[in-house]
């Protein structure tokens, strides 16, 4: 077997290939943003986005309160998941790092058409979508990573049930 799988507590050899995470980047579009509180807690929620030139995009009204503590302190991590795909369920990327508030024209024009044909409201189409997102108290994030974390769980059943059947586990 290639990967030693004896310390079933070390799960980073169950990473996914760089194949499979542009997959999960291709076909997901949401994640879970996490940023602090001024108290240091972490909160996050549920955020539609879009992943483009190494970078994750979303966009929030600019009175929402994580507009507010990213200004503070602009470290962030997102989450993907690959539940509510095609890829199945325990297939993870996380990104871990900091967040650039965009209000530009240029991004705007590039970002809200890209944004509307990927995240396919269901009560509108994207044309009326970029229309109802471009309004004047809206921000666009930008999340650059400094460091990835994955989770393949494929990998996982796969590795551990080689090992069942080698008598190594």
């Amino acid at each position: 077997m290639a990967e030693d799988i004896s310390n079933y507590d070390d799960v980073t050899i169950y990473g996914l290939s760089p194949e499979r995470q542009q997959e999960l980047l291709d076909k997901q579009f949401e994640c879970v943003f996490i940023w602090t509180n001024k108290a240091g807690h972490g909160i996050g929620v549920v955020m539609s986005c879009i992943f483009r030139d190494g970078s994750v995009w979303l966009t929030a009204a600019r009175q929402r309160a994580r507009i507010k503590a990213i200004q503070r302190d602009p470290r962030v991590s997102v989450v993907y998941s690959s539940t509510g795909t095609d890829m199945g369920p325990s297939k993870t990327i996380t990104f871990k790092g900091h967040v650039t508030i965009h209000e530009d024209e240029a991004t705007k024009g590039w970002f809200y058409p890209q944004f509307a044909a990927a995240t396919q409201n269901p009560a509108m189409d994207a044309e009326t979508f970029v229309k109802f997102l471009d309004t004047p108290d809206r921000v666009i994030l930008e999340v650059v990573p400094e460091k990835t974390i994955t989770f393949d769980g494929d990998k996982m059943v796969e590795l551990t049930t080689q090992a069942v059947a080698a008598g190594e586990i």
